[in-house]
């Protein structure tokens, strides 16, 4: 089922997770491992993410050096199959811009097909580890809006290969991120979500966010995309803070803030226990709030702590 068909169906919030693939040298079985503690809560869907490949440069024996491409995790074709397979649930898997070719993004569309994945979130990606700016693929994308716009094409029969014809409909349900603190790079917030209302006219059919620890902010965001004429779903992302160095990684990395009232409690504590627990009661107060407001699905980014999302939801549900 299409994400945006199981929020018209649902009768209450739904709930639905995200996870890393596993390092390469890891079996299936480490992603079973992370799920399983949070399949009783029968999540609508579950999104895996894709991680472009890293540079890094080795060592010749003449000791000069030699820049290479390293990919550290595998794509998601295969453990999205997996997923649907074992558990019976919709997988969505993340579709980026950076380290493809349009074509390399084309047959990637294909085998999802093939596989009867319904869903898709597209995105443009970071820049590589150890580089200051986004550089796309030679003959890749360079903008998200360029990627929604070749799986629109795919979804009205629209392929690379221009003397391809009736190529088969594709049936993608396509998923956009949105920024409530907005995109690292716009300049302002009316400009970034004047960005996801031309994703939203190209013909995204729903919206992620990137996480955030203040509901206000995503209050006023939705409120912001309303008014601008942004009526598809719009789906918080939410992750729990578990030790004080996430106090500087998150902002840094992420580009959010953390509020007042919970870094001063984090600052309190003694051990990365006392703030897991911390940042578990603050995401549990989120997640209720959230779920008042009305919001169509909670969406956790499960990143490694299963346990502790199986408490926020069990919590909340």
């Amino acid at each position: 089922m299409k994400v945006t068909e199981h929020i018209a169906q649902a009768k209450d919030t739904l709930i639905s997770f995200e996870i890393l693939p596993p390092l390469k040298g890891k079996s299936i079985e480490s992603i079973y491992d992370h799920l399983d503690p949070l399949m009783e809560f029968k999540p609508a869907f579950i999104n895996v993410t894709y991680h472009r490949s890293e540079h890094m440069f080795k060592k010749r024996g003449d000791g000069s050096f030699e820049k290479v491409e390293i990919r550290k995790r595998p794509g998601t074709v295969g453990i999205c199959a997996a997923i649907m397979n074992h558990y019976n649930v919709d997988a969505v898997p993340h579709l980026i811009c950076g380290g493809f070719s349009r074509e390399e993004t084309e047959n990637a569309l294909i085998d999802l097909n093939f596989l009867g994945v319904d869903n898709v979130l597209v995105l443009r990606g970071d820049a590589p580890k150890n580089e200051t700016f986004f550089e796309p693929h030679p003959d890749g994308h360079r903008y998200a809006l360029e990627l929604l716009q070749q799986v629109v094409n795919m979804n009205n029969g629209v392929y690379l290969e221009e003397d391809l014809q009736e190529g088969v409909k594709t049936k993608f349900c396509i998923g956009v991120a949105g920024y409530p603190e907005k995109h690292f790079e716009a300049p302002n917030m009316q400009t970034d979500i004047a960005h996801l209302k031309r994703k939203v006219e190209k013909g995204a059919d729903y919206i992620v966010t990137q996480m955030f620890f203040d509901n206000q902010k995503f209050f006023d965001f939705v409120t912001k995309c309303r008014d601008m004429g942004i009526t598809i779903p719009i789906i918080p992302g939410l992750k729990p803070i578990t030790s004080k160095k996430q106090l500087t990684v998150l902002p840094r990395t992420f580009h959010v803030d953390i509020p007042d009232e919970l870094s001063t409690e984090i600052l309190k504590c003694k051990t990365d226990k006392e703030v897991e627990e911390v940042g578990t009661q603050w995401l549990i107060q989120q997640s209720r709030e959230l779920k008042q407001f009305g919001v169509p699905v909670l969406h956790y980014y499960t990143l490694g702590k299963p346990k502790v999302v199986k408490r926020v939801v069990e919590a909340v549900v």
